[in-house]
């Protein structure tokens, strides 16, 4: 991993979650730390393999949000592209998200919790920009898929970005991620499958299959993948389930983003229609997250 730090609020059940964070200019000169976790040392790694329950990384796509998920208790928080993007007013995909995640993922390096982003595809077809582009970020970990507009890519191009990024950056967990489920595009498991198995002779850390969500699609990927199996929530199967299916990581992807919208939303058509209105932060304890963050930058 890229760096460490000591998670706060972090119960026995906090195993399963994980943050990816800007460390400093030149983060792969860095040989990986560990964490002290309680009475263990863990590093971003083997959040992948702590039990038998995945764990759980909640995506953030601003300061206050990945500030919400530390004080859950969480040690680790990926950023969302789709709320990143969303943010600023763009559509996810073809490179949105770009800059506004170098942005966030700095913003978040003093967080005591590992920090991983969700680059899409990494914003370049040139391999060595995309890694350039990962070194730059001090990221503990990250996302980058296999597909650019909408559309899957040559898995050879996937490759050859894993490839370098592996090379200018080892400590990074680079977590590949294979859209034929989210897509609808070779959509099987023999495809799928042979995605994964040239991606992790590359490097990968672990394989990301959004998408997939079928118990037995979700046993055989995890059997077959020799790396930490990633899915994205599975609304019917609770975490216990996915782990004894073998998956050891799940994401929220931009479903908490999605939510916040929805609840906003409801918030005022509550007031408009003479509803109670939903229960939230009291403002003075999301004013304290921000001013001893603030706090944090300045030291």
């Amino acid at each position: 991993m890229a760096g460490s730090r000591q998670a706060r609020g972090c119960g026995p059940g906090c195993a399963g979650a994980d943050i990816v964070v800007n460390r400093s200019a030149h983060p792969r000169l860095r040989p990986p730390r560990p964490r002290e976790k309680g009475s263990a040392m863990t590093t971003f790694s083997d959040l992948h393999r702590a039990g038998e329950v995945p764990f759980l990384l909640p995506n953030a796509w601003d300061v206050s949000s990945a500030l919400a998920f530390v004080d859950a208790g969480f040690p680790a928080v990926g950023t969302t592209s789709f709320g990143v993007a969303a943010g600023a007013g763009l559509p996810d995909g073809a490179g949105a998200s770009r800059e506004a995640t170098a942005v966030l993922v700095r913003a978040l390096a003093g967080l005591p919790v590992f920090v991983s982003a969700d680059v899409e595809d990494g914003y370049n077809g040139d391999p060595d920009q995309v890694a350039a582009y990962v070194a730059a970020l001090g990221a503990d970990g990250i996302n980058i898929e296999d597909s650019t507009d909408s559309h899957l890519i040559d898995p050879a191009s996937h490759v050859a970005k894993i490839t370098a990024i592996k090379r200018r950056s080892p400590e990074v967990f680079v977590n590949a991620r294979i859209d034929t489920y989210w897509l609808g595009q070779d959509a099987d498991l023999p495809a799928t499958l042979a995605r994964a198995e040239q991606y992790v002779r590359a490097g990968a850390d672990g394989i990301f299959v959004p998408g997939a969500s079928d118990p037995r699609d979700l046993a055989e990927l995890a059997a077959v993948i020799p790396v930490p199996l990633n899915v994205l929530i599975v609304p019917d199967l609770p975490l216990t389930e996915l782990g004894r299916l073998g998956v050891r990581r799940v994401s929220t992807g931009s479903l908490p983003y999605r939510a916040a919208v929805d609840a906003a939303v409801q918030v005022a058509t509550s007031v408009r229609d003479g509803r109670p209105v939903p229960a939230a932060t009291p403002y003075p304890a999301m004013q304290k997250r921000l001013t001893d963050y603030s706090a944090a930058q300045r030291t």
